[in-house]
């Protein structure tokens, strides 16, 4: 963080400061100053940070001030006098907010207003359906090698974990990559004002978090938020491979720079071969410069993630070979992303089990059919997909039936929200495979381990509230076990 003094971070959370005797016998003034860490979770906490108390559906961050304190926390940011509810004064500062999570983006907005007031800071701001963080990771390996950058970590694209991210801007910071999720109207929009991006990326509409948004013509128009407020002098970044996305350059005042497969996008991939061991293509800029790129992060759509990172990379003055090293430097898209684990006699666990939609599911299963080799079998352990409303069972059918299609040879289908594709894969016809329906993960552990075979394809996917993440772990895990203890 910056370095502010308490009288300015009380004024940029739009709060009251609160010194305590206590925090006046230990030293602290209006014009200490500040520079740790912020945060809402004080298992994070250590000397010198800011913990910012945030009521949550199940908990209320302000049981945990003590706990903050004790770790280190310098300064509380809290929605009561912490004495004036537990009877103890505290030794740190206090700042009286009324609302913890409205407060928190006052204080980005103010952090970036800062920065980028030094003229150095480029914001690059990317939304989607599917891909976002995949596409984060990728830019900030890019952009890292250029100038100090600052991503979110995980999938902090929210209304808490964007300002969490933004207030990790330094004065030497040079890129900022902001993660900017929603789940419905108004949401990106809020981010943009904290942090209104010089790049706008936008990857994919689909059917991801249908449900809350209420249909696919709310999530494009949230998902155009992304670039309705970009100026003349900023660059839009768009697939023109999406027709919902290719139509958002008729809403932005921005340039609009054009990535994906299509021949008429700036920013495209030849060449496209995919395997086991990653996809290789060949990758071209606006500029006629090209270069061959060995991909290894798993599965062709990822191709378009790093089209997109290539895009809005050069838009910012990288050049190609910068570009390609990062690219091929990374080589995973994140933890649970179609994360490829190695087990004995050349069992193979793909564990994308972090998070899914109809498009990423589609991609998954496209992707376990493609790089499968001679003799080894596929197999499919899917989850339910959340969050899809009254398309839920449409949706779930529909991957019932495209794994008969692709003639995936098993699958495993895991709890009452998946068993659509169960029922659908079991009347799509003649068919070589197997399909069973299971209750839960452990059951579901139990009968993959029991008739996994040597070389065998396994694929675990699912939305992340169906935590068959861990199952994927557990799978991969006995198998590397087995081989050790053999």
């Amino acid at each position: 963080m910056l370095d502010l003094t308490l009288t300015e971070i009380a004024e940029a959370l739009q709060g009251e400061l609160v010194l305590t005797p206590e925090a006046v016998a230990a030293g602290y003034t209006p014009g200490t100053v500040l520079n740790g860490t912020v945060d809402t979770d004080s298992r994070l906490i250590g000397a010198g940070d800011l913990f910012v108390a945030k009521r949550g559906e199940f908990d209320d961050g302000h049981r945990f001030v003590p706990n903050a304190v004790e770790a280190g926390a310098a300064l509380v940011v809290v929605e009561h006098p912490f004495a004036a509810e537990h009877g103890a004064a505290l030794a740190v500062p206090q700042v009286v907010v009324a609302d913890s999570v409205l407060a928190l983006g006052h204080f980005a907005t103010d952090v970036v207003r800062r920065v980028k007031a030094l003229g150095a800071l480029k914001i690059v701001g990317i939304t989607g359906s599917n891909g976002k963080t995949t596409t984060k990771n990728l830019l900030r390996a890019v952009l890292e090698r250029v100038g100090e950058t600052v991503a979110p970590r995980d999938s902090f694209n929210n209304e808490v974990g964007a300002p969490l991210t933004m207030l990790k801007l330094t004065p030497s910071t040079r890129f900022l990559v902001a993660e900017m999720g929603a789940s419905g109207k108004g949401e990106i929009t809020r981010l943009i004002r904290m942090a209104k991006p010089d790049v706008g990326v936008v990857l994919t509409v689909g059917l991801a978090h249908a449900g809350e948004f209420g249909g696919i013509e709310t999530t494009l128009a949230t998902k155009t938020e992304m670039v309705q407020d970009l100026e003349p002098a900023d660059v839009a970044v768009l697939n023109i491979d999406d027709p919902r996305v290719a139509g958002m350059a008729a809403k932005t005042a921005a340039s609009v720079l054009w990535f994906g497969l299509n021949d008429k996008a700036a920013v495209r991939a030849t060449e496209i071969d995919a395997t086991a061991a990653g996809t290789s293509f060949v990758l071209h800029l606006p500029d006629g410069s090209s270069s061959p790129v060995r991909f290894a992060v798993l599965g062709e759509h990822h191709v378009m993630n790093a089209l997109a990172a290539a895009a809005a990379a050069h838009t910012l003055g990288v050049p190609i070979a910068t570009i390609v090293e990062a690219l091929e430097s990374v080589t995973r898209a994140e933890r649970w992303r179609m994360e490829v684990l190695g087990g004995r006699d050349g069992v193979t666990v793909i564990n994308d089990a972090y998070n899914a939609s109809p498009d990423s599911m589609v991609a998954a299963l496209k992707t376990l059919a493609q790089i499968s080799g001679p003799g080894q079998r596929t197999v499919a352990v899917l989850g339910a997909m959340s969050e899809l409303g009254e398309f839920s069972v449409e949706e779930h059918d529909r991957l019932g039936r495209l794994v008969v299609r692709l003639n995936i040879e098993k699958l495993v289908v895991v709890g009452e929200g998946a068993r659509a594709i169960h029922l659908a894969a079991e009347h799509e016809g003649s068919w070589g495979g197997e399909a069973v329906f299971v209750e839960t993960a452990d059951q579901a552990f139990e009968l993959v381990a029991a008739d996994t075979r040597p070389n065998d394809l396994i694929l675990v996917k699912s939305s992340n509230s169906a935590g068959l993440r861990f199952l994927g772990d557990r799978i991969a895990d006995a198998h590397s076990t087995a081989e050790t203890n053999a």
